[in-house]
C-alpha cells in the first residue's frame, strides 16, 4: 500500500492560507492557532504532512504534476492546451500571465510552510530528538527542492528564510549564486538528519540520499562540477540504487518505488490523484493527446549501432522506427504501434484501425486520424500512460511521478567528469550502465573520444534518457543553446508517405539539433517558435509580485 504522507494536514494548511494572495506573506496573522499549534508530536506530524501536500500541484494546464509539463516549453515536446507552457515555447509569454504568479505562489507557499516549522520546532515537547531531526531534515529538503525550481526558472529570487509579516514583505532578490549556496547548505543539513530508508508505511518521504542526489542536480545548475562529482559519488558508492531493468516499466504502476527511484510524488485514488494520462494518451483511448513529442525528439534516438540517423547505414527513412534505440518505442507511440490496445496510425487517410481491446479484434473509426484534435505531431508519449488507467482515467490516475532517479545521478556524474575533462573509466561506466539497461542494450561508448565528442554524447543521452521528465528546459538553458532549440518552425511527423524524399536524412549539428530547412514542405508544422536570447533564458517575475513589492526588480527584457 502506498504511504499515507499525502493525506492533507488540513489544520496546518488553513493556518498558512490566510493571505495566499501575497506569496511572500505566509504566516498566520492572528488567532490562537499561531500561539498553540505545533505543541506535540501529533501536530508536528500534521505540519510535516502539510508540507508534503504542496508537492501536488495540478493548477497549470489542467492535467497533473507540473514538472512533467516543463518539457513542452522545449524542442522535445509541445502542449496543445494553449497554456503558459505553450506561450513560453513560442515566445508570446509576458509578466502579466497569471500562470507565472500561480507557479511562483505554489513554490513560495511550500517554502513558507517549511519556514513556519523550522521557526517553531522548539515549541514541540515530549518528542524524541530523532523525530525532531527527521522532521527538520524533511522540511529542509523540500524547501531546497522548491528553491531549486525557483532559481532554475527565474534566476535571482527573494531568499525568504523566515516567516514574513505584512510589515516586512518587501524582500529584494538575492543572486542566483547566493540562493544556490543556501540550497546546498540546507541539503547538507538535511542529509545529516534524514534516515537512509523509511519503513514501508512511510515510503515516499525524503531520505538522506534524496538530499545528496538533489545536491548533485543543483550543483550542476551552478556548473560546480567538483560538487556534482562528490554528491553523485556518494549515491553511486552507497550501492542502495540500481537501474530498473525495464525502461518502459519505470513509468508504469509496476515501477512505482522501484530500485531506481530516489524521490517521487506519491498519488492515491480519491486522495491525491491526477489526469496526466488524459494528456498523453491517444484519441482512440479517449484521451486528449495534448502533450506530444516532436519530430526532432523522435529523430534524436540513435540507431542500434550507436550512430545517429544521419550517420547510420541502418536507418531507412521509409521504415524509420526499425533498428532504433529501444527507448524510442518505450517512450513514444509511433505510427504502426499498438498503443493502449489500439492500432496507432496518424496519417490522415487511415480512416479505420484495429481495436485489440476486444476479442476478436474489430475495425473502428480511427480517431487518431479523424479527430480534429488528435496528436498534432503524429506521436504520443508513452511515459505516464499505463493501460490500467484507460479509459476510466480522467480524474483518478494514481500513477506516481518520479522527481529524482538514479539514472539522472549517473548522468550528472558523467557530465561533470566530461566538463572537467576527466574522461576516465568511471565516466564511461556511468553512461554505459544506462545504455546497457536490460531493456535497452545500446552499444557502449568507447574510450579515446575527445571532450567535445563526449559532450555531444552526454547531452544526447540526457535528452533521450530523461525525455518528458521536466529537466530539458534546465539543460538547454545551462548549456546556452536554448535560443537555437526554440527558434523557427516546430515540426511533427512527415506527411504520408513516411519519407524525407530526395533530400535524404536531416543532418544533426554540433549541438544535436536536426536541420529541417530542406523538409518544411514534407513535415507537419505544429507552430513557429520564437526565442529572445536577451530575455527568455529567464522567466518574468510575476507583475502582481512587482506591484506589491517595491524592492522586487523585474528580469531583463520584460
Amino acid at each position: 500500500m502506498k504511504t499515507k504522507i499525502y493525506l492533507i494536514s488540513t489544520i496546518f494548511i488553513v493556518l498558512l492560507s490566510a493571505c495566499e494572495d501575497d506569496f511572500l506573506e505566509k504566516t498566520p496573522l492572528d488567532g490562537p492557532a499561531d500561539v498553540n499549534f505545533l505543541q506535540n508530536e501529533e501536530e508536528l506530524s500534521l505540519a510535516i504532512n502539510g508540507v508534503y501536500e504542496n508537492l501536488w500541484f495540478h493548477d497549470i494546464s489542467a492535467t497533473g504534476q507540473w514538472e512533467y509539463i516543463l518539457d513542452t516549453t522545449t524542442d522535445t515536446s509541445w502542449d496543445r492546451n494553449g497554456s503558459i507552457f505553450t506561450n513560453i515555447g513560442n515566445g508570446s509569454h509576458s509578466s502579466t500571465d497569471n500562470d507565472f504568479a500561480t507557479i511562483w505562489g505554489h513554490l513560495y507557499t511550500g517554502i513558507a510552510r517549511c519556514n513556519y516549522i523550522l521557526e517553531n520546532l522548539d515549541r514541540v515537547s515530549d518528542v524524541s530528538q530523532n523525530v525532531l531531526d527527521q522532521s527538520e531534515g524533511q522540511v529542509r529538503f523540500l524547501r531546497a527542492y522548491w528553491y531549486s525550481q525557483l532559481t532554475s526558472l527565474w534566476g535571482d529570487v527573494p531568499l525568504v528564510t523566515s516567516i514574513q509579516g505584512l510589515e516586512n514583505n518587501n524582500t529584494p532578490k538575492s543572486s542566483k549564486s547566493e540562493v544556490i549556496e543556501f540550497i546546498l547548505s540546507d541539503l547538507e543539513i538535511a542529509a545529516q538528519k534524514l534516515p537512509e530508508t523509511w519503513s514501508d508505511r512511510d515510503t515516499g518521504r525524503a531520505t538522506r540520499n534524496a538530499a545528496i542526489a538533489l545536491q548533485s542536480r543543483v550543483a550542476l545548475i551552478a556548473n560546480d562540477y567538483e560538487k556534482v562529482i562528490s554528491a553523485a559519488s556518494q549515491i553511486i558508492n552507497s550501492s542502495q540504487y540500481e537501474l530498473y531493468p525495464d525502461y518502459r516499466g519505470l513509468f508504469q504502476y509496476e515501477g512505482e518505488s522501484n530500485s531506481e527511484v530516489i524521490f517521487e510524488v506519491m498519488f492515491q485514488y480519491a486522495v491525491h490523484d491526477h489526469r496526466m494520462p488524459v494528456s498523453v494518451g491517444s484519441r482512440n483511448s479517449r484521451a486528449n493527446s495534448t502533450k506530444v513529442p516532436t519530430q526532432a525528439m523522435v529523430d534524436s534516438y540513435e540507431c542500434t549501432d550507436g550512430l545517429t540517423i544521419d550517420e547510420s547505414p541502418l536507418y531507412d527513412p521509409a521504415k524509420p522506427f526499425e533498428n532504433r534505440d529501444p527507448r524510442l518505442k518505450q517512450s513514444i507511440a509511433t505510427p504502426g504501434d499498438i498503443f493502449l490496445g489500439y492500432q496507432f496510425e496518424t496519417h490522415r487517410d487511415s480512416v479505420e484501425c484495429w481495436n485489440f481491446n476486444v476479442t476478436p479484434p474489430e475495425r473502428i473509426p480511427n480517431q487518431d486520424a479523424l479527430n480534429a484534435f488528435a496528436s498534432f505531431s503524429g506521436y504520443c508519449w508513452k511515459k505516464m500512460a499505463d493501460s490500467q488507467d484507460y479509459p476510466d482515467f480522467r480524474n483518478n490516475s494514481s500513477l506516481n511521478f518520479i522527481l529524482i532517479r538514479y539514472s539522472e545521478i549517473l548522468l550528472n556524474y558523467a557530465e561533470a567528469k566530461i566538463e572537467l575533462n576527466q574522461i576516465d573509466q568511471s565516466c564511461l561506466d556511468a553512461i554505459n550502465s544506462i545504455r546497457g539497461r536490460e531493456s535497452v542494450q545500446m552499444p557502449a561508448i568507447v574510450t579515446g573520444l575527445s571532450q567535445a565528442e563526449m559532450r555531444k554524447i552526454i547531452r544526447r543521452e540526457r535528452k533521450i534518457e530523461l525525455a518528458m521528465e521536466g529537466l530539458r528546459l534546465q539543460d538547454i538553458r545551462r548549456w546556452g543553446i536554448a535560443d537555437k532549440a526554440l527558434s523557427g518552425e516546430l515540426y511533427g511527423r512527415p506527411n504520408k508517405p513516411y519519407s524525407y524524399g530526395d533530400q535524404g536524412v536531416p543532418v544533426f549539428d554540433e549541438d544535436g539539433f536536426p536541420n529541417y530547412s530542406a523538409y518544411s514542405d514534407k513535415l507537419r508544422v505544429i507552430e513557429v517558435r520564437s526565442f529572445n536570447a536577451s530575455r527568455d533564458y529567464l522567466w518574468p517575475i510575476p507583475q502582481s509580485e512587482i506591484d506589491i513589492n517595491a524592492n522586487l526588480e523585474q528580469n531583463p527584457g520584460y
